[in-house]
């Protein structure tokens, strides 16, 4: 066939037909002033039409000049018109969203092809091959369309209107819709923008079988945070990724929304073992709380309060003193709870002891009705007992408390907490109890290593001082005569 109708048959493109292609290979030639023959010449220009080609959307990012990529249309907006700068005549444009196999992205058509996307030339479903510029939008990355042709015989395997995982989400995806169950809600912050106007944000965390994904809801979305409750399934309708300090978040602008929905939906935590985390690292753990300190505020250096509580978590392997900022320190928690916490980072602490600190991107969930979590990598159970053990969020859904096969984990959580062990004294009984002050307050929390218990008292004692209490036992607590 030649050079360049081999070269050309290698392209497989309907980007420009042969005889375009030739007509380029003698501009190519002729710009060299002869120093590329007809077969250099050829790959030199197949060179230029491949460049900017992605395997699929999640290749594509802001920085790239050009891209070149296929794509189904899953949504078309709404015909909108802007003043231009200088110009009588106004401008036209209209968002699209497409998607692939590997994620989704808003396309926006300018001016003539806005209005022929408007009457009707584009429908969902058809499969476009898109050359375009991508630049970081207000809701995510978009491509700005410099040419868009309908392929009919490209298959593409994705649904309109269907929902993604939070595994499958990746940054620069707009217009997705993700089902998960709600595990944590923050209270909305007010800030001010550039413009002199107020802004609205609240977080909130959500959690599927896949993994969870912070959830960041702007403005008059802000308020939703404030009225959904842990265990809610929920699904984010026309979300987009962002990232924030290396994470990728799910947010909620003007055109999104957080609605209920009534499917299960499934989430299982899973945590690593206490005794096995070190400094500097950001970690899942879970556990039984042995012992919650009261509430602390504080003043920062802006002049602003702030507030902690600190707890300590349990779990077979060990135990760790875990800080709770801000509204974290609001949470109804208490000694016995059961509690998962996600992203914590491990700090140094008091005494060189371990200490978690739940932040900001930190996730804080109180576990209902002995719901508990079982520690991966533990080695000493087998793989069985570690799924029978491990109960997930869903059973918030309906209300129904999970049910452990293998009950190793309940276990561990009665035992730490001094209601399940076969010799525990019964109600009526004088007792002593010798331990550590771990919290202070009413009532005053003992530690003896094993197990905590709660006691009544209005002897004035410090953290960490040890103590014996004698006195009688009631529903549990100790009802101390005396403490020394």
């Amino acid at each position: 066939m030649g050079a360049i109708a081999d070269i050309y048959a290698d392209l497989e493109t309907d980007e420009v037909s042969e005889e375009e292609f030739r007509e380029a290979v003698e501009q190519k030639i002729e710009q060299m002033g002869g120093l590329a023959d007809e077969e250099t010449a050829a790959m030199l220009i197949a060179h230029e039409l491949k460049d900017g080609e992605v395997n699929g959307i999640a290749d594509i990012e802001p920085g790239m000049d050009e891209v070149k990529f296929i794509a189904k249309v899953m949504a078309v907006g709404d015909l909108r018109t802007f003043e231009r700068d200088g110009e009588d005549e106004d401008g036209r444009v209209i968002n699209v969203e497409v998607a692939d196999e590997t994620g989704s992205v808003t396309l926006s058509f300018w001016d003539e092809q806005a209005v022929s996307i408007d009457e009707g030339q584009l429908d969902i479903g058809d499969v476009l091959r898109i050359k375009g510029r991508p630049k970081d939008g207000y809701n995510g990355l978009e491509v700005s369309v410099d040419k868009a042709e309908p392929d009919d015989e490209e298959e593409i395997d994705v649904q309109p209107g269907g929902t993604t995982s939070i595994e499958a989400l990746t940054l620069g995806q707009s217009d997705v819709n993700v089902r998960g169950l709600v595990l944590d809600t923050e209270s909305v912050r007010t800030f001010d923008r550039d413009d002199g106007s107020e802004g609205r944000v609240a977080n909130l965390s959500i959690g599927d079988e896949t993994g969870r994904i912070r959830v960041t809801l702007w403005d008059e979305r802000a308020d939703r945070a404030e009225e959904l409750s842990a265990g809610t399934a929920v699904e984010v309708v026309d979300g987009y990724v962002r990232e924030r300090d290396g994470d990728l978040e799910l947010h909620v602008g003007e055109r999104g929304a957080v609605e209920t929905v009534e499917e299960t939906v499934e989430f299982t935590p899973e945590t690593a073992p206490i005794d096995g985390i070190e400094i500097g690292q950001t970690v899942d753990i879970g556990g039984v709380i042995r012992s919650a300190d009261p509430k602390r505020t504080f003043d920062r250096d802006d002049g602003s309060e702030g507030q902690v509580r600190n707890v300590r978590v349990q779990d077979e392997t060990g135990d760790i003193r875990v800080a709770l900022w801000g509204d974290k320190a609001d949470k109804e928690i208490q000694p016995g709870d059961e509690i998962f916490l996600a992203d914590v980072e491990i700090d140094d602490g008091w005494q060189d002891d371990l200490e978690a600190s739940a932040n900001w991107r930190s996730t804080v969930v109180v576990l209902e009705d002995g719901a508990t979590t079982q520690p991966t990598g533990t080695g000493g159970a087998s793989a069985a007992e570690q799924d029978a053990a491990e109960t997930g969020l869903d059973d918030f859904a309906d209300g129904e408390p999970a049910e452990s096969d293998g009950g190793t984990a309940t276990a561990a959580v009665e035992t730490a907490a001094g209601d399940g062990s076969d010799d525990a004294s019964e109600d009526g009984e004088v007792v002593e109890f010798t331990g550590t002050v771990v919290q202070t307050g009413e009532p005053v929390v003992l530690d003896d290593g094993e197990e905590t218990m709660s006691v009544e008292t209005g002897a004035t004692l410090q953290l960490g001082q040890e103590v014996t209490a004698r006195g009688r036992l009631s529903d549990g607590r100790l009802d101390a005569e005396d403490v020394f």
